[in-house]
């Protein structure tokens, strides 16, 4: 019996070669976080999900297996997520109160330090692409609304009708949440199509945020997150995706974070650099560090959300405390996972 234990761990070990040795590149990508549970989506919804996560992840894999930078990757997999209208980022964005989609992104380079964010902007079609130009087309790190607009135009970053951002999902939702605050319904939004049929997703206003963090052959890390912010929003809010060290930050010298959640509390926390400076610091593992700030910091502070993360030597994690979040990660010599709900991987 001893032998045959010997025998069956030594083919384990010799069919598993490649977590051996680090993975030369990494991606992790998540679409939002939240009340998300198999009872509440449908099947085709699921499959949706996973579709959108596993496209997402393939694609920057092939961008970063054929040598290509990691914001090029994150980049790439963004602007295609922030077309996708299930999610909460571009074309699917959640409304303000006032009817209004109002955007924010932010891109971190962890060779560089090198940072973009913009918030509020209303007229550019990818907003992962003007920060990115934020970083490394102008001598700032944030900036905001009709400015920020400006500025893309500028650079020759596309404009589109505010209409582009439209869903019909969307609306409702806003619809939904003006009525039960007891709050005025803004007229429809011009350029608006006419009102349609659409699929309802339970509890739509707490995820969808998209977000990137990538490793590259070169060694370099960097973070991307995108997102529409919360439905009904007020006062122009800015939640913690454009805050660079609270929803997303990327160093070198410990690792490159994205985050998805309740963005109030991810501030008051620098969720995003907490994590990294428990992996540069402390010396900690990549898991047990995002672990140690979103299931004990984050959840202690009564907040809800999760991220993700990767590390120049290849570690990969995610943590969340919310019943689902939407994810994907691949590396090389490794499988892919795409994962919703609690329970998985």
């Amino acid at each position: 019996m001893k032998k045959r234990l010997l025998a069956i761990a030594a083919l384990a070990l010799f069919a598993t070669p490649s977590f051996a040795a680090p993975p030369k590149w990494a991606i992790v990508v998540h679409g939002g976080a939240g009340v998300i549970e198999r009872k509440d989506l449908t099947p085709e919804l699921d499959k949706a999900y996973r579709d959108a996560m596993n496209a997402a992840v393939a694609k920057g894999s092939k961008i970063l297996a054929d040598g290509g930078g990691a914001m090029d990757a994150i980049e790439a997999v963004v602007r295609d997520l922030e077309d996708d209208p299930l999610f909460n980022a571009g074309r699917g964005a959640v409304f303000t109160a006032d009817g209004r989609n109002e955007l924010d992104a932010a891109f971190m380079d962890g060779k560089t330090l090198k940072a973009g964010a913009v918030a509020g902007v209303t007229r550019t079609k990818h907003p992962i692409t003007l920060a990115r130009a934020v970083m490394e087309k102008s001598k700032h790190v944030m900036l905001i609304g009709q400015g920020a607009d400006a500025f893309a135009a500028s650079q020759g970053v596309e404009q589109v009708d505010p209409s582009y951002f439209f869903t019909e999902r969307r609306w409702q939702g806003l619809v939904k949440a003006l009525t039960a605050q007891g709050l005025p319904i803004p007229p429809r939004p011009a350029g608006a199509p006419a009102p349609q049929a659409f699929t309802p997703i339970p509890d739509d206003r707490k995820y969808g945020t998209v977000g990137v963090v990538a490793l590259d052959s070169a060694g370099n890390i960097a973070a991307g997150t995108s997102t529409g912010g919360t439905v009904a929003k007020r006062w122009g809010r800015v939640g913690d995706s454009p805050i660079i060290g609270a929803g997303t930050y990327a160093s070198n010298q410990s690792c490159a974070v994205s985050a998805t959640g309740t963005g109030e509390f991810f501030i008051r926390l620098t969720v995003a650099r907490d994590i990294c400076a428990l992996v540069q610091y402390g010396k900690a593992p990549l898991q047990k560090a995002a672990d140690t700030v979103v299931q004990q910091q984050l959840t202690a502070l009564g907040g809800d959300g999760g991220v993700i993360a990767v590390a120049p030597d290849g570690q990969i994690a995610w943590s969340f405390n919310t019943p689902g979040m939407y994810r994907a990660s691949a590396a090389e010599g490794r499988p892919t996972v795409v994962s919703i709900y609690k329970d998985e991987p």
